[in-house]
C-alpha cells in the first residue's frame, strides 16, 4: 500500500509493561495500516493490547520499537509540543468516558477545539455535524443537563467538526445503552460513507464491529486475523475461537 492510500501507518510497534518477572509486552511487533476513508474495528480478548495499539497509533502514548505516521507525519521522534499540535489539528478522539468540560454548554464543548487552536469556525462543517448527530436543540445545555447518549453524540461532534485526517474511538459504546449505541454507529458509519472520515474504533461489541469495514483482531500483542466486510455472527465465531484456544 502506498502512503497516500494509508491515513496511519505502523511498523514494528513494541510496547513493554513492568520489568524483571512483571514485564507484560503489550504488543510485539505489529505492522498495520489503516487505509483512508475506511472505519475498522479492532478487537481482542482482553490484554491483547488493541487499546495499547490505538494509544500508540494516536500519539496518545510512545512505543519501545517501531515508528508510527499519520498522513506522511512521522509521530515517533516528534518533540512534546509538535505531538501536541498534531492530535488536536489532524486527529479526533472519541473515548467511553465523555470528557466533556461540565462548566461549558454542549456548543461551547463541540468548538472547543477552534478555541484552543485559535481557528476560525467551519459553519458548514459544524452545522452538518450538529444536525447528523440531532444536537440542535440540545447546544444550550450542559452535561449534566445531557443524558448519557447526548453526552456521547457530543464528544463525537466535537471529535468530527474539525474534518480530522482520522477518528480514532475506544469503547464509544461502552456506556450507552442499545439504542444509544446504535445511534452513534450509524453516525460513524455515515461520517466514513458520506464525509470520506477514516475511522479507527476499540470495540469488545460484535454488533459494534459490525458497523466496520474490516476487523483487525490482536491476541497476546499480535495481529492474527482479519475479516472484512464483517456481520456480528461473524465476529462473534471468531472470538469464540479465542475462547476455545484459551481452554
Amino acid at each position: 500500500m502506498t502512503e497516500t492510500t494509508a491515513a496511519v501507518r505502523a511498523t514494528g510497534l513494541t510496547k513493554r509493561y513492568g520489568t524483571g518477572d512483571s514485564r507484560v509486552v503489550a504488543l510485539a511487533g505489529v505492522d498495520v495500516e489503516f487505509r483512508r476513508g475506511e472505519f475498522t474495528a479492532i478487537m481482542g480478548p482482553s490484554g491483547s493490547g488493541k487499546s495499547t495499539l490505538m494509544h500508540c497509533v494516536a500519539g496518545l502514548d510512545l512505543p519501545d520499537e517501531g515508528t508510527v505516521w499519520i498522513g506522511n507525519t512521522e509521530l515517533t521522534g516528534l518533540r512534546d509540543d509538535a505531538l501536541t499540535h498534531l492530535r488536536r489539528d489532524r486527529v479526533g478522539f472519541v473515548f467511553q468516558a465523555f470528557n466533556l468540560l461540565p462548566t461549558l454548554t454542549a456548543f461551547e464543548n463541540i468548538t472547543l477545539p477552534f478555541d484552543l487552536a485559535g481557528r476560525k469556525l467551519d459553519q458548514e462543517t459544524l452545522d452538518k455535524v450538529i444536525a447528523a448527530l440531532n444536537l440542535e436543540n440540545r447546544l444550550h445545555h450542559r452535561p449534566s443537563q445531557l443524558s448519557g447518549g447526548q453526552q456521547q453524540r457530543v464528544a463525537c461532534a466535537r471529535a468530527l467538526v474539525t474534518r480530522p485526517e482520522v477518528v480514532f474511538a475506544d469503547e464509544p459504546t461502552g456506556a450507552l445503552d442499545s439504542s444509544a449505541s446504535a445511534e452513534l454507529l450509524g453516525f460513524l458509519r455515515r461520517s466514513v460513507d458520506t464525509l470520506g472520515q477514516t475511522v479507527v474504533m476499540v470495540t469488545h461489541e460484535p454488533s459494534a464491529a459490525a458497523y466496520a469495514d474490516r476487523v483487525l483482531f490482536l491476541k497476546d500483542g499480535h495481529l492474527v486475523d482479519e475479516i472484512p466486510a464483517p456481520t456480528a455472527d461473524s465476529v462473534l465465531e471468531r472470538m469464540k475461537s479465542f475462547e476455545k484456544a484459551v481452554v
